[in-house]
């Protein structure tokens, strides 16, 4: 199996780039607008054909990237069921897994971000030892962190539910990999998410919803316009490249 991990400063947005090494069929996980080229030159370079591009969600702090990455490479745009969408060329629902070559992604409804939220368990090619099975995130679970739940029909209860009954129900030794990062970390593993996530560790659900509740976070400075453009999947304007 073939992983990367890529990052979009301005947005603090991570990209994921997963392909079989034999079939050479790839899928992008979250891209991002303004990296469009550097993903598109990347799946050139490594010789990959792009066949999907997922989204964790309708992200509301950037573009996203899918609209442009289709019409350079034919892939497929997937989002979760219920995002309010119309440029979907499939709606992947809780459990149901797309396949690159030997490599599975499942996805994991994880709800509470927002009403319709996907994380994706990227199997780690189990006829290699020691290689471990990647969880991505999205905004559900960030490394010692989560996303926020004041908007786009946010609920913390949910959040706090789908991060503990089932990202938490995973193996200790699963690899977690974030949509954000805004302190300099890159991987995580559920194990040490249990223990350390100040927004979870020792906290009840009750509690949780009340810290949610009261963070008094500022509103994502892209949001009125990345909101509308990823229901269009980033088809706003022209993107030249070179």
């Amino acid at each position: 199996m073939l992983f990367r991990q890529l990052f979009d400063k301005e947005s603090s947005t991570y990209t994921y780039l997963v392909a079989d090494s034999e079939t050479r069929e790839a899928a992008l996980v979250d891209p991002v607008l303004e990296q469009v080229e550097r993903d598109f030159k990347l799946v050139r370079e490594l010789n990959l054909a792009l066949k999907f591009c997922l989204e964790t969600h309708i992200h509301a702090d950037h573009i996203t990237g899918t609209g442009k990455l289709r019409q350079l490479t034919g892939c497929l745009g997937i989002l979760p069921v219920n995002a309010q969408a119309n440029c979907a060329d499939r709606f992947i629902r809780d459990s149901e897994i797309i396949t690159l070559g030997q490599i599975e992604i499942k996805a994991y409804e994880t709800l509470g971000h927002t009403d319709s939220h996907m994380a994706y368990l990227v199997n780690g090619d189990h006829a290699v030892p020691r290689l471990r099975d990647r969880i991505l995130t999205g905004d559900a679970l960030f490394i010692r962190g989560c996303g926020r739940t004041d908007f786009q029909s946010g609920d913390p209860g949910a959040l706090y539910d789908s991060v503990t009954k089932k990202l938490f129900t995973l193996p200790d030794e699963t690899l977690v990999y974030p949509a954000h990062d805004y302190r300099g970390y890159t991987v995580s593993t559920i194990g040490e998410e249990k223990k350390w996530n100040p927004r979870f560790a020792g906290r009840s659900r009750d509690n949780f919803i009340k810290l949610m509740n009261n963070l008094n976070l500022q509103t994502p400075k892209k949001m009125m316009e990345a909101v509308p453009a990823n229901q269009s999947c980033g088809m706003v304007s022209a993107v030249v490249m070179n």
